[in-house]
């Protein structure tokens, strides 16, 4: 039996925890159809999406790790729930996605009591037990940390809105969601459910984006991976005219921080931040350093392809942006500098450094080439 999603508007509160859930793998149907197919154009992808139609009986994707997860409709509707309250609250898509990632890797997206912690909680509505720290629901959120009582965290309408967060969220920005984070929209999606989750593990919300990108289109008919087709039309959004031997000194700019610790979140138009760079903010400072700072790039490589224009493979040159996806993700995870033959020059993932590295580490992804200027 098919189901509709209704969001009713409920006041409360939330909390978050370090920990995650593993989504059930098993191929029961094939990956999951983007609705209507529809382009994810840039209004579309500033403004708020709606659950549309009937929530799936079931749907199987691909994660980052190209592992096959099913979801049951109950997960479904729970998913539909989160966008259904970031559409009544105006929530951008991207924001919508960003809930998503969190709750697919906290809980997969299932309200989870706590008996161990919590006894009473077995006695409220959910979808199993977790017993991770005193985390419940679909978020994991802590009372211990401030998020809400018991019940309110096992509410997913409420537990929703406390993610979401903003002058209209439960918490009223204590904790903090993901609307009362500083510039939320410019941080990498991982990074972002980060700075709300606060988890012991970041690294992993990058893992569930494709998982993510799939649920939302299914749920609202709005084909996201479409959105990076219909932004490579050659129109970049740096239409800046660069100084003579840009693409040198952008190369230089790079490789001056060389040896430097990769750090989530890390780097900005002047230099390192928290010691470090990750891979877009090693390239916005690169760009801008070397174009007398007339390249304000985006801190997050989702939104940098969509700078500069789009390049064949074959005519790639040193100073190119090489952006890797993996197979059926909508959105780039990794970018890097091209500097010649099968030579990158990046910031990898935690535990490695700003380095030399070759366009091979990526085998078997999806490889995206941008000029520029």
């Amino acid at each position: 039996m098919s189901m509709r999603i209704l969001i009713v508007g409920v006041a409360l509160a939330v909390v978050l925890a370090p920990g995650a859930a593993v989504v059930g793998v098993a191929t029961l149907v094939g990956p999951a159809a983007a609705g209507t197919g529809s382009c994810l154009t840039d209004a579309a992808a500033t403004g708020s999406l709606a659950v549309t139609g009937d929530v799936p009986t079931s749907l199987s994707t691909t994660n980052a790790n190209g592992e096959t997860v099913t979801f049951t409709q109950r997960q479904l509707q729970r998913a539909a729930t989160i966008v259904a309250v970031g559409k009544s609250a105006n929530v951008p898509a991207r924001g919508q996605l960003i809930a998503l990632m969190a709750a697919l890797t906290e809980s997969a997206l299932r309200v989870l009591s706590n008996v161990s912690a919590h006894p009473g909680s077995a006695e409220i509505a959910n979808d199993g037990d977790g017993g991770d720290h005193d985390s419940l629901g679909l978020f994991q959120m802590r009372p211990s940390t401030g998020w809400g009582t018991v019940r309110h965290l096992m509410d997913p309408v409420w537990s929703s809105r406390a993610f979401y967060g903003g002058p209209n969220g439960p918490n009223h920005g204590s904790p903090s969601g993901l609307l009362d984070i500083p510039n939320w929209e410019d941080l990498e999606l991982g990074e972002a459910a980060q700075a709300v989750e606060v988890s012991a593990y970041p690294d992993r919300y990058v893992v569930n984006q494709p998982v993510a990108e799939a649920i939302l289109a299914a749920l609202s008919g709005v084909g996201l991976g479409a959105g990076l087709a219909c932004a490579d039309d050659g129109d970049g959004e740096v239409p800046v005219d660069l100084p003579e031997g840009f693409p040198g000194a952008f190369i230089t700019a790079a490789a001056s921080q060389l040896g430097l610790p990769y750090v989530w979140g890390g780097g900005n138009f002047e230099g390192p931040t928290g010691g470090g760079f990750d891979c877009s903010g090693l390239v916005l400072y690169a760009a801008y350093q070397a174009s007398d700072r007339r390249i304000r790039l985006p801190h997050y490589s989702g939104d940098q392809i969509r700078a500069g224009r789009g390049i064949a493979w074959a005519d790639k040159q040193p100073g190119d942006l090489i952006f890797f996806s993996y197979p059926g993700a909508g959105r780039p995870h990794h970018v890097a500098i091209y500097v010649g033959g099968d030579q990158i020059l990046h910031a990898p993932r935690t535990g490695d450094v700003v380095r030399y590295g070759t366009i091979g580490e990526f085998d078997g992804e999806v490889m995206t080439v941008r000029r520029l200027g």
